[in-house]
């Protein structure tokens, strides 16, 4: 059994053909997801999907890139949603300065991060995070602002030297697609160095499919794909990271098998 601990099911491009996804999935043994939302509408949306599926979670919040878009009273709506019993983490949320990085931005962002923070710990559940080309402050705003129910950074892909340093403030981090890609040096190493009770295993649908399915829609029955290369870059079996990420996953989320 394995759990795609983030996976965009919310995504538009799943309208169509999400039944046929879901079962795709169970059917090669991917069993749970955790169905992140990036505003008010997709939280909501992803709460819904929890309500028709089996073996879905999901988290409420406002992902750095939509702050720009975000209305007054968004994160109200927010903690409504996070209040739902299939809601298990806060978040998408963070910082990416990859598009826009002058200090108005970065400062938006910052506030965004630090609110969600705090609602995380009023309301007693982990986070999901996004940190994109801003890792140093993604770090110094969670040393400063710790999450009191734990946090996972989601599609790790930071240096294995900041991977310890976010596992020090008691982080998580969730790899994915690109640990496949042929060239990619750097989410090997920092896999590699990731101790394996903090481990999660994600594909971040319907974003960078793993390899051999580079090119098409990433979809949740992938993760298959990243559990065997992530076993044989830990060289321990796949059963094995099967069961370590999902005690990880159980522990972080509090949830029961």
């Amino acid at each position: 059994m394995l759990t795609d601990s983030h996976v965009h099911l919310n995504d538009e491009s799943f309208d169509e053909d999400l039944s046929d996804v879901f079962e795709r999935a169970r059917d090669i043994g991917v069993s749970r997801f955790l169905v992140p939302g990036w505003d008010v509408d997709s939280s909501r949306k992803a709460m819904g999907l929890c309500r028709f599926y089996p073996g879905m979670y999901f988290a409420a919040g406002i992902h750095p890139e939509n702050i720009a878009e975000a209305k007054e009273g968004d994160l109200v709506e927010i903690e409504k949603l996070a209040l739902e019993p299939r809601c298990v983490a806060v978040g998408e949320c963070g910082l990416d300065y990859h598009y826009e990085n002058d200090e108005s931005t970065k400062s938006l962002q910052k506030a965004f991060f630090v609110a969600q923070i705090d609602l995380a710990n009023k309301l007693g559940l982990p986070m999901s995070i996004h940190s994109r080309d801003a890792v140093e402050d993604t770090y110094a705003l969670l040393s400063e602002h710790p999450v009191k129910a734990g946090a996972v950074l989601h599609c790790y892909g930071s240096s294995p030297e900041m991977l310890l340093r976010f596992a020090e403030l008691g982080c998580y981090f969730g790899f994915d697609g690109p640990i496949t890609f042929k060239n990619a040096v750097q989410p090997v190493k920092s896999l590699l160095q990731c101790p394996l009770d903090r481990l999660l295993l994600e594909t971040d649908s319907p974003y960078m499919a793993p390899t051999p399915m580079r090119g098409r829609r990433n979809e949740p029955s992938y993760l298959t794909h990243i559990a065997q290369k992530a076993a044989e870059i830990k060289t321990i079996g796949v059963e094995e990271i099967s069961e370590i990420t999902e005690a990880n996953f159980n522990r972080l989320f509090h949830v029961k098998q």
